[in-house]
């Protein structure tokens, strides 16, 4: 199961090849253990010889009354499995419907993200101010931003770095388990507070997990910004109305003023005016010329450079009347004469994916999974008009759960059948393996009760905990698996050896199983700092281990019954002998016929139910099992 987690490519490799490389180590290592030490120490600290026989005191007569106990469990579930073969139809279509309910219920109410939030005590608040604006304006709009920040109870201290752009509020809320209300409450009301104050675009960033960006991202791509900017902002508009997405906004600065001049190059040329000639004029007048060198009092030299004032470089008017020259004549021409000199706006940066202009469009999602935000954001971008060459996909942490959610399938499918592969090879049969698979499909179910109970979302460390889980599943089958063949080459008939299989291992199999929840249990509540993000890997367990316990058991012996039937044309058994075996006291069974066991069992089926013993007489209809004491 866990190999070809090792090997994933992507985003997805670099967080799950550890874990992978981990487990098969892990793995290893007790394999060898369990075949040298474990054997050599049970010879030196086993239980004596009588210890069994001897009159119990203490802490092992309460040890002794629980396994008393637990056996009447055991056998009272031996009727469980001859209930379930006998119903198998009724078994097959709970088990069917227990697995569309349990889908259906996430796809009503669950959701998914790429990772789990987190409570780390500090929250962010990216602070965007116009394009135009100074550093001075910057730090005026952070410090607002700080000061209301000090308004939540929650605030311990500030921290703010500015730029020309804006900058960023880092506000520490305390340890998790010092308040009362988590980093994601805390932010909902700061989010509230912030849309007070005006001048500026303030973004509150609750969980820091996704490198203190936005998780909902979708990226338009085209051949023209200004034609990428209408896009988005017909995007946004849509994007505001999805319940959910909070703090919509581009991942760029709103666009800055620009001064377009439109070149006639016809006229131009016919005046004896260069293209380069332009340009250079209006070099000079906005990059400015190299006019000399000037000793500053302290006696160092500096380089002096003249150019038009800052607000003439801005006033169209202004610029239309510079003069250009055309070679040749001592002529001058203004640049009125031969272009056009407008205003405009501009994007106030080009970024650039995979050799096309991109523009993202970003949102936090509140109330609602990032994954269903973004689904529903997808949704709206695809329903949309595209002009030729241009598209929209996925950015940032949507785009690597989506990454890792497709790795992740391929790496469970392949392990699932590198497991067949194995299981092949040790039982010798092609359909031996089949119920272990079959067991596989239902483990969803406590999955997803178990997400929905706690109010997690499915998440990278979530399908961790689904692909143990699988392992999991897959060993308590494999168990039953094994120990119902072992009986049946033994003698015992299918039956017998399905309910002895299940009442025998079912103590190694719960043994697991607690010690598997007891362990996952602390990390599935989450206690400290940053405890909730390795929560959701120890819900799936739990929750799946738990659920699945009982009903996995059953399609286990059941599919093993019913391949076995379909592998050999048997028919099923009366339910007075399903009865009989679970109660410990044999099958019915005439005299027995000089044949092999397996066949003798056939042909006793077949003659008992002609020449069977009187109805009525139970202890007559129940033969003497064989099965040896203990088994």
């Amino acid at each position: 199961m866990f190999g070809p987690v090792a090997f994933m490519p992507g985003v997805s490799g670099e967080w799950f090849r550890p874990f992978g490389l981990t487990v098969v180590a892990s793995v290893l290592v007790s394999l060898f253990i369990s075949f040298t030490l474990d054997p050599m120490l049970s010879a030196y600290w086993g239980d004596p010889p009588g210890h069994h026989l001897a009159e119990r005191r203490g802490i092992s007569r309460v040890l002794q009354r629980f396994n008393t106990w637990f056996d009447h469990q055991a056998d009272r579930y031996g009727r469980v499995i001859a209930w379930a073969l006998h119903h198998r139809g009724w078994m097959f279509l709970f088990a069917v419907a227990s697995l569309a309910g349990a889908i259906a219920l996430f796809a009503k109410f669950g959701g998914s993200s790429f990772l789990p939030p987190g409570d780390y005590g500090t929250i962010a608040v990216d602070v965007r101010t116009p394009s135009s604006s100074s550093l001075e304006y910057s730090r005026l709009k952070l410090e607002e931003g700080a000061a209301l920040a000090h308004l939540i109870p929650e605030t311990v201290a500030t921290n703010a770095y500015a730029n020309p752009n804006g900058g960023r509020i880092y506000i520490d809320i305390g340890k998790s388990t010092q308040r009362k209300r988590s980093a994601i409450e805390v932010a909902a009301e700061l989010r509230k507070q912030m849309a007070r104050l005006v001048g500026a675009e303030f973004t509150v960033l609750d969980d820091l997990n996704n490198g203190a960006q936005k998780p909902v991202q979708i990226r338009f791509h085209g051949t023209d910004s200004r034609q990428l900017l209408a896009l988005t902002n017909q995007f946004m508009d849509k994007l505001r109305a999805v319940p959910g997405a909070v703090d919509v906004g581009l991942s760029e600065q709103d666009p800055q003023d620009e001064l377009k001049i439109d070149l006639d190059r016809g006229l131009a040329n016919a005046l004896g005016i260069s293209v380069n000639e332009a340009a250079q004029t209006l070099r000079v007048a906005f990059a400015g010329v190299e006019a000399g060198d000037w000793i500053d009092p302290t006696g160092e030299a500096r380089d002096v450079a003249v150019r038009l004032h800052p607000q003439d470089r801005v006033d169209a008017g202004n610029i239309e009347h510079l003069p250009i020259a055309v070679s040749g004549t001592g002529m001058v021409v203004p640049l009125d004469q031969i272009a056009t000199v407008t205003m405009g706006k501009g994007p106030s940066q080009i970024q650039h994916a995979a050799g096309k202009r991109v523009i993202a469009v970003s949102a936090n999602a509140q109330g609602r999974s990032s994954g269903e935000v973004t689904a529903e954001a997808m949704k709206l971008a695809k329903a949309m008009h595209f002009p030729e060459g241009f598209g929209v996909d996925l950015a940032g942490a949507s785009r690597d759960q989506q990454e890792v959610f497709t790795q992740m399938g391929i790496a469970l499918i392949s392990g699932i059948g590198m497991m067949y592969l194995v299981l092949v090879m040790q039982f010798g049969s092609f359909t031996a393996p089949i119920p272990v698979m079959f067991s596989l499909l239902f483990t969803p179910i406590g999955v997803v009760l178990a997400l929905l109970v706690t109010h997690s979302t499915l998440n990278l460390m979530s399908f961790i905990g689904i692909i143990m889980l699988q392992g999991l599943v897959a060993k308590n089958a494999i168990l039953l698996l094994d120990a119902a063949r072992s009986r049946e080459a033994s003698g015992m008939t299918r039956d017998d050896a399905l309910i002895a299989a299940g009442q025998r291992r079912l103590r190694p199999i719960l043994m697991t199983t607690f010690a598997l929840i007891a362990g996952m249990l602390p990390v599935a509540i989450g206690v400290g700092e940053g405890g909730e993000f390795y929560r959701p890997m120890a819900v799936a367990i739990i929750g799946g281990t738990r659920a699945l316990r009982r009903l996995a058991q059953a399609q286990d012996l059941r599919a093993r019954r019913a391949g076995g039937l379909i592998r050999r044309g048997w028919r099923f058994r009366p339910r007075q002998s399903l009865r009989c075996a679970a109660e410990g006291r044999g099958t019915r069974r005439a005299a027995p016929v000089p044949r092999s066991p397996r066949q003798g069992s056939r042909r006793g089926r077949r003659d008992g139910r002609s020449a069977g013993p009187a109805a009525g007489d139970r202890s007559d209809r129940c033969r003497p099992s064989t099965r040896p004491a203990g088994s």
